[in-house]
């Protein structure tokens, strides 16, 4: 059942903060595992003589992104959940973007959804807030857990805290108008030729948002620059930030000789890049698989897509992004919520997700036999997870501010020292 739901969002941030403190004081007992006495602790679901399944629920509630394919396709496979399991699932339209506050505010009162559809990146904020449950999986549902992207889950857990099952994987590649550039460039050398031979101030060989930390990532740590440093078990240091380091500058460098060299227009942002791709003034662009319909739209079958070219015999690594599926903190079907997130992503499932919304699996054992999106399968295996820590909200703007200085021709190490230093104050204020 699809429905629209408005939420009481005017309530003061204080409010929000202290609902969420107050419910999430309790870890062990909410998510203590599933046993065979007569009320489940974990979730308090009634289980039934089956071993450790808690008896079934008449309903179960989503929230979905708002976005119209994304709603049709999660609407379709829910009914085969509904079929099968004989649950009915309510579907409610909810930006994926205010979800978070969302459950801040109905979670506590018992209002939220039983699964919400988070970007690991804000895994950080969502632990802090005690907002979803910590995942405690039965062997059967661990071993169906067991054939997910290992970047994907890792993604979805905070502390070791398995928060999250993925659903969705995204990154960015190079688009190309075959009518302008044929053949991918193989490395950067080859691309930067490209960009100087068609680049006449009408036309640009090679475009990208490049004061965007996001799009600018893989050219900024080519060498040997990072966002955060990690330890050897992954786990970040919000105090270690390489985005000012000698290698970090160099990357940068190379960006604002796209500038000096008007290979790329001053003021330049998304719909800039867009624009020109689309109007056939711009031979290569960087951006998603979230693009293609514009793009294929407007160009047709001159648009091909490939990796983004090497670098001393290595493909740059991009950001790269997992959305999926949360279980509310306060449900009481804590159970039946993972086995919906579970059906929602296994490989069939997957697969139909893919065909109507048109976003990568992250579920393993998919196959899709389609020629756009092989470069995005492809640059995914050479890309990284955006840090899901909350000291990574404090590095966008500095840094996108620092990139704008850049492009104008400031000093690089100058401003990217500054923008660190923003970072490190902002962090201290946060913490």
């Amino acid at each position: 059942m699809l429905k629209s739901k408005s939420f009481l969002m005017s309530l003061i941030l204080v409010s929000s903060i202290g609902l969420a403190a107050c419910g999430g004081g309790n870890n062990d007992e909410v998510n203590a595992p599933a046993n065979d006495s007569e009320t489940d602790n974990m979730n308090n679901e009634t289980v039934t003589g089956e071993g450790d399944v808690p008896e079934k629920p008449e309903q179960l509630t989503m929230w979905v992104n708002d976005e119209e394919a994304q709603l049709d396709a999660n609407q379709a496979i829910a009914e085969k959940f509904t079929e099968e399991y004989g649950i009915e699932i309510e579907i409610i339209p909810f930006s994926m973007v205010d979800q978070a506050e969302g459950m801040s505010l109905d979670g506590p009162s018992g209002q939220g959804a039983d699964l919400f559809f988070q970007p690991h990146d804000r895994m950080g904020d969502i632990h802090l807030q005690g907002l979803a449950a910590e995942l405690e999986l039965t062997d059967d549902q661990q071993e169906r857990f067991s054939h997910y992207n290992e970047d994907a889950v890792a993604s979805l857990s905070y502390e070791e805290i398995q928060y999250g099952i993925p659903a969705v994987m995204e990154t960015y590649a190079l688009f190309r108008n075959t009518e302008l550039v044929p053949e991918a460039p193989e490395t950067m050398e080859e691309l930067t030729d490209i960009a100087h031979d068609l680049t006449d101030g009408n036309t640009y060989g090679f475009l990208m948002n490049a004061t965007d930390l996001y799009f600018t990532y893989p050219f900024l740590t080519t060498n040997g620059g990072y966002v955060f440093g990690q330890d050897e078990d992954g786990v970040y240091d919000p105090n270690d930030i390489g985005l000012n380091s000698a290698e970090a500058v160099e990357g940068a460098k190379v960006v604002q000789s796209w500038f000096d060299e008007d290979l790329i227009p001053d003021g330049i942002d998304m719909d800039i890049v867009k624009g020109l791709f689309s109007d056939g003034k711009a031979g290569m662009v960087v951006s998603g698989a979230w693009d293609i319909p514009e793009f294929q739209s407007a160009i047709g079958d001159s648009m091909e897509i490939s990796t983004l070219p090497k670098k001393d015999g290595e493909l740059l690594t991009t950001f790269n992004g997992t959305k999926g599926w949360l279980v509310n903190y306060y449900t009481d079907h804590q159970y039946w919520a993972t086995e919906l997130a579970l059906f929602l992503t296994n490989a069939e499932n997957s697969q139909t997700y893919f065909e109507m919304a048109g976003e990568i699996p992250a579920h393993t054992e998919v196959e899709i036999e389609d020629e756009l999106m092989t470069a995005f399968f492809d640059q995914i295996q050479s890309s990284v997870p955006m840090p899901n820590i909350p000291e990574t909200s404090k590095v966008w703007e500095p840094m996108n501010d620092a990139l704008e200085f850049i492009s104008q021709g400031d000093d690089t190490q100058e401003v990217l020292d500054e923008a660190v230093e923003q970072i490190k104050e902002q962090i201290s204020i946060m913490n």
